[in-house]
């Protein structure tokens, strides 16, 4: 580890900032879910991604949140890309539209994100695919790190995203918004409109959302043919909330059209080759891109009792995913993915110190191919898991808890004989896993918490690590699966330590993962297609330590003065073959990140009545409230650790973007009547390629020696929410 490494963190020592904290919220309007994170004591807040329901104070494993106002207050191009400005929390990205969730050096399928209480199943396990949620609908974030296979099954080795949705309102309630975005790099424009309400126990949120963006651009690219993409989004939940518990019924579809960058190059210029309708600022799709429908069916239901409650969550999901290369009405890969998975659980009341839960879960999968184009076969997915977990407090300083849990899971690929020739084979894979985890925390006084957690992880392969035989598009190069790869097993012990005072606010976060048979994708020398390099997937033991690290120093309300930082060194331990020294490093581990944002709140007035602070007459006449203007730096240091054996992975240079941002709320007579947010990201427009970026590794430009396509440029942002109270 670099000097560097270590100096940085000492420096801020750890990070807890409004955002880092997980919540759970029934019943309250959108301006009082504001109002309850910023007046009550974060410590205090509950996390519904563990075992039951526990106050945060009380969780063993780290567990961040992202506020309402916090999401609303980011700009970013999908939710995913909202997130990854969390420490120990990236994002791998093709283009604009697609990202996917990387905690702690690990993501795909080893990340599990949930949707309206389901797991979001479509096509994660592709580079090019990304979560095919609406940001709009989404509240707020909660984002558990580590081993989560105990609640979650399979594929939850890295963490869990957990996309909560609007709270449903207080009896008697009703209130709609409307909000609007327009970013000036990529033309993005973005519209939501919001109604939600609640009569005698009756209750339904209703949502539509539109966006469109043109081909982003930066100083070396200028327009990135293929970056351009377009989505739409609906939700609608009806359901009943009444003593006895609520029972709520959701549906959700949403079509995402994005386009792809192949990064092609013209050998003279260098320039990027492009369709003849690409014109750089048009919303127009142009050839190749993809077609992704999303359509999902959740009836969630929970009932008190007098020992505890029983939640019971059932899910219906449809993706279809096309790809259009040579016309734009006829498509050559088109694949449709269906979903079933169910959930049930109880969870006690406290009993003398005591809680306990158990609950079994699982999903059915089956798919289909409808185009001309293959990547994976046809498959069928069984699986269920069964668990129980406990929870002892101690008193008033320490809490224990732990569980287990069995997995079993059956996955079987159907034949295809293609022009004579077999494409892929009839097989079955079999697999069984026993995960847990066992946990402490030390309240040692009002101001420090300890944190202990010891888990266990498991994850499947997928159809696609299994069986791939085709050429990815959207990743540019021809994969091929391995049927014999065997289940992932990972072992990862956490050891935290909060610090709250008066003045500052801090945490230190440190973690040690060892997986055996650790799945990845590598170059071979072996050429499928001419026009693809070849890349196969493999395995071998791998372990990953890092640690995030930060603090929030307030010396006036007024003034918030943050830095975080996260490192991750992740490390083949043993392969097939003797490691050498350019097959060291796991391919697509985030460089390390240092980010710092010096806030300052201008004015800041309640105008709702909580905690018996009533609205002033200041606030009445003051036209904005909860102004604040930051400035913030995210410094990504050299990422020289890397898989470059058969040049898989480059390294990546050392840069740093700054970033400003204002936001208020604008109020008449007392009342707020919308908010306005403005960012500039990349204000100095920086050109850069992120260490996860795909684009990393498009064509060489022969002109200027520089090889793939650099990410987006400067951007400003503009962004108004507009409440309508009912």
């Amino acid at each position: 580890m670099k000097l560097t490494y270590i100096i940085l963190p000492l420096l801020c020592i750890s990070t807890v900032m409004a955002a880092q904290d997980s919540i759970k919220i029934h019943n309250h309007a959108e301006d009082s879910t504001d109002v309850f994170f910023r007046h009550l004591n974060l410590n205090e807040v509950t996390v519904t991604g563990v075992t039951g329901d526990t106050k945060r104070k009380y969780a063993t494993a780290p567990v961040t949140i992202i506020s309402p106002k916090v999401l609303r207050a980011t700009a970013s191009t999908n939710i995913i890309d909202a997130i990854a400005h969390q420490p120990g929390v990236s994002q791998l990205t093709t283009g604009g539209s697609i990202s996917k969730p990387i905690i702690r050096g690990l993501g795909y399928n080893r990340v599990v994100v949930m949707s309206d209480g389901v797991r979001q199943e479509g096509q994660q396990w592709g580079d090019e695919h990304g979560v095919e949620v609406d940001g709009s609908s989404v509240a707020s974030v909660e984002i558990l790190k580590g081993p989560a296979s105990l609640m979650y099954g399979s594929d939850a080795m890295a963490g869990v995203v957990i996309l909560h949705p609007q709270p449903t309102m207080a009896e008697g309630e009703m209130c709609a918004n409307v909000s609007s975005e327009y970013q000036t790099n990529n033309g993005l424009i973005h519209y939501s409109l919001h109604m939600a309400g609640n009569k005698n126990g009756f209750v339904w949120d209703g949502r539509f959302s539109q966006k469109l963006a043109h081909a982003y651009k930066n100083k070396y690219d200028g327009y990135v043919p293929g970056s351009q993409f377009k989505d739409l989004a609906g939700r609608l939940m009806l359901g009943l909330n009444k003593k006895w518990g609520h029972s709520r019924l959701t549906a959700v579809a949403y079509k995402l059209t994005p386009g792809i960058v192949e990064g092609e190059r013209d050998l003279e210029t260098g320039e990027l080759v492009h369709d003849d309708e690409f014109t750089g600022h048009g919303y127009g799709m142009t050839l190749p891109f993809q077609r992704v429908k999303h359509y999902k069916v959740v009836w969630d239901n929970f009932v008190n009792l007098p020992s505890g409650y029983i939640k019971a969550i059932i899910g219906y999901q449809q993706n279809r995913r096309q790809e259009f290369e040579e016309s734009m009405n006829d498509y050559e890969l088109y694949f449709k993915l269906h979903t079933l998975t169910y959930d049930l659980r109880y969870v006690t009341e406290e009993w003398k110190g005591w809680k306990f839960s158990t609950g079994l879960g699982g999903m059915y999968q089956t798919s289909g191919n409808l185009g001309e184009e293959y990547l994976i076969p046809d498959y069928r997915l069984f699986d269920f898991g069964i668990y129980a977990t406990a929870t002892k407090n101690l008193g008033k300083h320490w809490l224990l808890n732990g569980g287990i849990r069995y997995d079993h899971r059956v996955l079987h690929g159907d034949e295809l004989i293609e022009d004579g020739n077999q494409r892929f084979e009839d097989f079955s894979r079999h697999f069984n896993g026993v995960t847990g985890s066992l946990g402490a925390v030390c309240n040692i006084n009002q101001h420090f918490n300890l944190r202990m957690n010891l888990a266990r992880g498991f994850r499947t392969p997928n159809m696609s690590e299994l069986a791939s035989n085709g050429v990815h598009e959207g990743s540019i190069r021809y994969e091929l699966g391995n049927q014999q790869l065997k289940a992932e097993y990972s072992l990862q012990a956490d050891l935290g330590l909060d610090f709250t005072s008066r003045y500052v606010s801090a945490q230190l976060a440190l973690f040690a993962n060892r997986i055996n048979n650790y799945i990845f994708i590598h170059r071979v020398a072996d050429i499928i297609d001419p026009d693809y390099l070849t890349y196969a997937y493999t395995q071998g033991n791998a372990r990953l330590l890092g640690f995030e690290a930060g603090i929030d120093f307030h010396p006036i309300h007024s003034v918030h003065f943050s830095n975080s930082f996260s490192y991750v060194d992740a490390q083949l331990t043993s392969y097939h073959q003797p490691i050498t020294s350019d097959m060291k490093y796991l391919p697509f581990t985030p460089a390390p990140r240092w980010s710092s944002e010096l806030k300052w709140e201008l004015s800041h007035h309640s105008h709702t009545t909580v905690a018996h602070h009533h609205t002033t007459d200041a606030a009445h006449r003051s036209l904005f409230n909860n102004l604040y203007i930051a400035a913030g730096i995210d410094y990504y240091l050299k990422q020289t650790h890397i898989y470059s054996a058969d040049d898989t992975e480059t390294t990546t240079p050392a840069y740093v973007l700054l970033n400003l941002s204002v936001g208020t709320d604008v109020q008449l007579k007392g009342k707020k009547v919308a908010e306005l947010y403005i960012t500039a990201d990349n204000l100095l427009d920086k050109a850069y390629q992120h260490h996860l970026s795909r684009l990393k590794y498009a064509d060489m430009n022969l002109v200027t020696g520089r090889r793939g396509v650099y990410n987006m440029g400067r951007n400003f942002t503009f962004k108004v929410v507009v409440p309508i109270k009912m």
